[in-house]
């Protein structure tokens, strides 16, 4: 349901609504910049353990992102713990410490902004615009953690700023406003045009250069400030949710879409049909089954995408019965052909056109 239509029906049931609500910018639609940040959708699964590698490993749209971290193992999971007014949070827990900290260790969460959806940002005008981030943070560990807006597909440009977990095991609503960059615009394509670094714990190469302000990317500034080191910290844990990236200096309240609206716009970027497995056997074969329709000699599966994919994505499946020798997927479906065979069928399958 659109802010636009929570206006409305809250009007039509009496509901009074103040000056103060509009200027909060509780009803304007889209103000969001970040997908899933109420970490409703995971089509990944619920949890991962043993994580010692980057990559998106639960939540859509997040990713963990390491460097120099070669003995530190964590889980990373759904968390049903959150602030009043959400269900869920992304929560992180370091169940192998990383003995010391390293001058080039670094663990972050990142998240990756299309250059085309900034566009109207300005950046590389006189009129660049501020952005505020606003977040749910909760963490064991006390201390200063940056953050860093960094342009990734033309500018090469960051900035940091941090914030301060005051209470252990506390959640705190954290507001952050950066400038706008005068000198650099984002490209405007679907390459990854901003990407936010929440840092978690970085050494020295990563720390040293004061980035506070717009400067040409410095990896020594990329988490300027920080002192938090969380992947030294036996069973330390850290969780988010709430996340808004919104135009202006302001934060204004989280912007609730639901979850068919925000499993969409995750699909864009990553698309795991989900499993209806009955059985034991059922699930090993991982369900759902995409079955061959015959075509000349052989067969071709069709895997229609629910939504118009980023780009052309990177498929992965088990094939049952047969060998594909043809693939002549899109960007808008997966179409995997065996010339010899017309009876097997794609299981397992997950297209990821992630930035």
């Amino acid at each position: 349901m659109s802010n636009a239509r929570n206006l409305a029906n809250l009007l039509g049931t009496g509901t009074q609504i103040t000056t103060a609500d509009i200027a909060d910018g509780a009803f304007q639609a889209n103000k969001n910049l970040i997908i899933n940040g109420a970490m409703q959708v995971w089509q990944r699964g619920t949890s991962a353990t043993g994580v010692t590698n980057p990559g998106y490993k639960t939540v859509d749209r997040f990713r963990v992102s390491e460097n120099g971290l070669g003995t530190a193992v964590f889980t990373h999971e759904q968390s049903t713990d959150a602030p009043d007014g959400f269900a869920n949070s992304l929560k992180l827990t370091t169940t192998t410490i990383q003995p010391a900290v390293g001058a080039d260790d670094r663990l972050t969460i990142t998240y990756a902004i299309e250059g085309q959806d900034l566009q109207h940002l300005q950046y590389g005008t006189s009129s660049a615009k501020k952005v505020t981030l606003s977040f749910y943070v909760k963490s064991s560990l006390t201390g200063t953690y940056s953050i860093a807006l960094y342009g990734t597909n033309a500018s090469n440009r960051s900035i940091t700023s941090t914030y301060t977990i005051n209470s252990a095991n506390t959640w705190e609503l954290k507001t952050i406003t950066f400038d706008g960059d005068t000198s650099v615009a984002f490209t405007n394509d679907n390459t990854a045009g901003l990407t936010i670094y929440f840092t978690l714990g970085a050494g020295s190469d990563i720390t040293s250069t004061d980035s506070t302000s717009w400067i040409d990317h410095d990896p020594a500034g990329l988490a300027y400030g920080q002192t938090a080191q969380f992947q030294n910290t036996l069973n330390a844990t850290w969780q988010i949710t709430g996340v808004q990236l919104e135009l202006g200096e302001t934060a204004t309240s989280f912007e609730h879409r639901s979850y068919g609206d925000e499993l969409a716009r995750c699909q864009r970027y990553f698309y795991r049909p989900f499993d209806y497995a009955g059985t034991d056997e059922d699930a090993d074969l991982g369900y759902p089954r995409f079955y061959a329709a015959v075509y000349s000699t052989g067969g071709i599966t069709h895997i229609e995408y629910p939504v118009t994919m980023r780009n052309n994505p990177v498929l992965t499946y088990t094939v049952n019965g047969g060998t594909i020798d043809s693939d002549l997927s899109s960007y808008t479906k997966a179409q995997l052909r065996d010339t010899n065979d017309i009876t097997f069928f794609v299981h397992n399958f997950q297209a990821d056109a992630e930035l």
